[in-house]
């Protein structure tokens, strides 16, 4: 990274920090709407899915589902929204670029974090009492495996998949023109779908959704897995991208 784009992360932890000081509620608003966009993503992706039995074709669905489910940063890039997991990387770059101390990182954090759950509460609720388009055995055929992914596994997904996505919110904050912030979130994000990884938030609606339609789902094992999976993607958006990417830019 030029010290230009540097300066883009750097700043951009700045302005959030300084947000959530000066007008929370505003802030807390953008979380929730990244909620908000992040179930949007997940109805998409798992109606998409739907489509594609295991016995038709699944393949094709995997791979469509996962690249539909890139809306969700598109969104929040385009239309405005405050992702705990994207802030993972920015305000730990903002941090290693002594710009923001770890005090606003964390109450950032926190404070996305908390929002982002709500937006995916409200809309996943939603969505299940409207019926959630006839999806109720596809989940239940897909989450059971996914709460039984042994931790070890669950904790390193989680960290290669922040890796993907802030590598997606970076090309939308360093990339000017709106194509090719798009084509670049699309691949990122399609990455980490298509590969199986793990995503606290997009967990969060997956989880409600599920709760509300699959029975015998241990609530116990999804808040082992939101636990887990929140640790890796702050890692894979702190450290294994955020800190490289600062030790590695120049110097004005």
């Amino acid at each position: 990274m030029n010290y230009e784009d540097v300066q883009k992360v750097s700043n951009a932890s700045r302005a959030k920090a300084a947000l959530v000081d000066q007008n929370l509620f505003k802030y807390f608003l953008r979380a929730i709407m990244a909620g908000f966009f992040i179930d949007v993503a997940v109805i998409f992706s798992n109606v998409v899915g739907n489509l594609f039995p295991a016995d038709v074709m699944p393949g094709w669905g995997k791979l469509l589902s996962s690249i539909v489910f890139s809306i969700a940063v598109i969104l929040i890039s385009l239309v405005g929204g405050e992702l705990f997991t994207g802030n993972n990387f920015v305000m730990a770059f903002g941090a290693y670029d002594q710009k923001v101390g770890w005090g606003a990182v964390c109450k950032v954090w926190l404070v996305s974090y908390i929002g982002n759950f709500i937006g995916c509460l409200l809309l996943a609720l939603i969505w299940s009492g409207a019926g959630a388009s006839g999806t109720a055995d596809y989940f239940a055929g897909f989450l059971p495996g996914k709460l039984a992914i042994p931790a070890g596994q669950m904790f390193l997904r989680a960290i290669l998949c922040n890796f993907f996505v802030c590598l997606g919110v970076l090309c939308g904050i360093k990339l000017k023109e709106e194509t090719g912030k798009i084509l670049m979130i699309t691949l990122c994000i399609t990455g980490f779908v298509v590969s199986g990884f793990e995503h606290c938030i997009a967990n969060m609606g997956t989880f409600v959704v599920g709760a509300c339609m699959v029975e015998g789902l241990s609530f116990a094992a999804m808040l082992k897995s939101m636990l887990i999976v929140t640790l890796g993607n702050m890692i894979g958006g702190a450290v294994l991208l955020a800190w490289p990417l600062r030790k590695m830019s120049a110097d004005k």
